[in-house]
């Protein structure tokens, strides 16, 4: 069993960093990528604040397919190039995305969600799906918050692809 307590701080910076060295402890040794998501998606749900969603889509026969998460029930399938999920996907780009309703096809799988960042999982190449978080507050992530789960993702990827 692990313990973990969230730094309290208004340093995004720390924050982050804290959040990633538990991921990181959370996940070694574990080989089974589902169960690291699911891990990961709890983990993220309770150190960072103002989110109503956080979880993992899987690249599954060409379309996003919804994976471990927190938060209300969710859209099951989502087509690459669609959405804010499937824009990163496409563009193995981070979607830093202040204002969902401003986002050209924004897919509102909860109305109460405001802001999202998505960034998309890609391990030597290959794209493995995208992390989702989401707000019920308009501006809620910024590029402190992009940069942050990036080096998240990056430290862990080796256990969301089944190879840690």
């Amino acid at each position: 069993m692990h313990v973990f307590t969230p730094v309290i701080t208004d340093d995004k910076v720390a924050l982050h960093a804290d959040l990633r060295a538990a991921a990181a402890a959370l996940v070694a040794g574990e080989p089974d990528p589902i169960a690291n998501m699911a891990n990961v998606a709890a983990l993220i749900w309770h150190y960072l604040p103002d989110l109503n969603w956080a979880g993992f889509y899987r690249l599954v026969g060409g379309e996003l397919v919804l994976g471990p998460f927190q938060g209300k029930p969710a859209c099951i399938r989502i087509p690459l190039g669609a959405g804010v999920c499937g824009t990163a996907a496409t563009t193995r780009m981070t979607q830093l995305v202040p204002d969902v309703n401003a986002f050209p096809g924004h897919i509102a799988c909860d109305a109460a969600s405001a802001s999202e960042i998505v960034v998309p999982l890609v391990h030597k190449g290959r794209l493995l799906g995208v992390l989702d978080l989401d707000s019920p507050h308009i501006g809620r992530f910024d590029e402190a918050d992009a940069q942050g789960l990036e080096a998240l993702c990056a430290a862990i990827m080796p256990a969301l692809a089944g190879s840690n």
